[in-house]
């Protein structure tokens, strides 16, 4: 069959010694990635690819960015190298027709005729396909040969991209072409099981915001996998971000930026005088999620009958416990727990740190400055754990106690005392998280020696679980 075999590089990131000659055995193509204003860097990356024999493409990043005079800069340089094909790059997912109407109409004027133009879409906002059919559209009567990149299923990073099945369906009903779509819906039904049950991609509306704002994939993935952000404070932290640094990822910019952005006005001073005036001189029992609040529960149970604590539950609600108030610093947990307990949560009082919401909407909310209670220095810095007790630290609370404050393992399932409920963070280093947080309990026991003491009543990786009361 007259297949290509093609892979694509960054301009910068492969160093082609490692490259050896074209032998006809493996690939046939490279596709070499530039971003704007790199394509003379690229163009002397090319001439060494195709000095090993190998065919040549291009692919110009973000070409939404390139004014028109830049788009024919861009024509003249690869006029005079000459590659095989120069493709279009929607990177962010951001175009629209007109925008991709006026750099076709450019590039198709100024590139030679012999070099084949290319699309290379991503779905942020339900356009790939969209705009790959407008695309032909556009070059239907064109002398020069196109590139419409497609993949079965929209397979892709983050929002995918234009989908192979509905492209070569359109091709032929519309474009007079003649795909096999038997072959294309037998690959699908063969291979494509497996990464649709392993891996997901599509739009979403994180992406959407990621095309919104052209912004890098990875700044989505961090806020969604390490915060869970949700779309509106997403929409808030990009927007915070300077234009030229939302085309890159700086994962500890982001970090500072997402700090920023919770480090609202929040009266502090109220809230802790009313939490005060809850907890008085009461012990607390700390209510964590871990499997240990089933496991366990009659330590738990005979706890709270000799010491008669204020019980907080931490991220949830578990059915099976009576709650004096609970902690929320996630939003998603704080979703789920009103939605599994509707019963209970009204009679529950729910203190909630500014990054889950800034408003009260009853007598029952205490809102608590997010930013108070947060300390930077590890990765993992936000485990609701951790923040409760710098809370309860703060209100002058002396003895505290944990259950549930078990660890990870890596099975969440396993993990929860209540496995439908959601996570966090997705897919993390469950070493690392763990680690993390083994060291912030340690910096907050070094910092509150002789202040308060930390009593686990079920097992951790974090300390021993005892009758008696241990002081960590």
């Amino acid at each position: 069959p007259d297949v290509t075999y093609t892979v694509m590089i960054d301009w910068d990131r492969y160093d082609l010694e490692y490259l050896p000659p074209y032998d006809g055995e493996s690939i046939d193509a490279i596709r070499v990635v530039f971003p704007r204003g790199k394509h003379n860097e690229a163009i002397a990356i090319g001439k060494k690819i195709r000095d090993k024999g190998y065919r040549l493409f291009f692919q110009a990043a973000n070409t939404l960015a390139y004014s028109d005079e830049e788009l024919n800069d861009l024509a003249t340089a690869m006029n005079e190298v000459a590659p095989e094909s120069l493709s279009v790059v929607d990177t962010f997912g951001a175009m629209f027709h007109e925008d991709l109407e006026r750099i076709v109409g450019v590039l198709d004027k100024k590139l030679d005729a012999n070099i084949k133009l290319g699309f290379h879409s991503h779905n942020n906002q339900q356009l790939s396909f969209a705009l790959s059919m407008a695309f032909v559209d556009m070059l239907k009567n064109s002398p020069r040969d196109i590139i419409v990149d497609a993949s079965l299923c929209g397979m892709g990073r983050g929002a995918g991209n234009a989908t192979t099945e509905l492209m070569a369906s359109y091709l032929n009903r519309k474009q007079g072409k003649n795909y096999d779509m038997d072959v294309i819906l037998d690959a699908i039904d063969v291979f494509m099981e497996y990464f649709k049950h392993n891996y997901s991609w599509g739009y979403s509306t994180p992406y959407f915001i990621s095309g919104m704002y052209c912004t890098h994939v990875n700044n989505i993935a961090y806020l969604t996998e390490k915060h869970r952000t949700n779309a509106k404070d997403m929409k808030g932290i990009i927007e915070s971000l300077p234009p030229e640094k939302r085309l890159v990822y700086d994962y500890d910019l982001l970090e500072q930026k997402y700090l920023q952005f919770y480090q609202k006005n929040i009266d502090n001073k109220v809230a802790l005088a009313d939490l005060r005036k809850f907890v008085g001189d009461c012990a607390v029992l700390m209510l964590c999620s871990g499997r240990t609040l089933i496991d366990e529960k009659d330590r738990i149970e005979r706890y709270i009958e000799k010491e008669k604590p204020i019980i907080i539950g931490i991220n949830m609600m578990l059915k099976g416990y009576d709650y004096d108030c609970c902690f929320f610093t996630n939003p998603l947990r704080y979703a789920y727990a009103m939605m599994d307990n509707e019963t209970k949560y009204d009679s529950v009082k729910q203190i909630i740190t500014s990054n889950v919401k800034n408003t009260a909407e009853n007598d029952n909310e205490i809102i608590v400055d997010f930013g108070s209670l947060i300390k930077s220095g590890w990765k993992y810095f936000d485990n609701a754990g951790i923040l409760c007790l710098r809370l309860l630290h703060g209100l002058g609370v002396k003895k505290v106690a944990i259950a549930g404050f078990d660890g990870f393992g890596g099975n969440l399932a396993a993990d929860y005392a209540n496995k439908r409920m959601p996570a966090v963070v997705i897919n993390p280093d469950w070493n690392e998280v763990n680690n993390d947080i083994k060291e912030m309990l340690a910096d907050f026991c070094e910092a509150t020696k002789g202040e308060m003491s930390v009593h686990f009543v079920t097992d951790s990786m974090f300390g021993g679980a005892d009758d008696e009361k241990t002081t960590v």
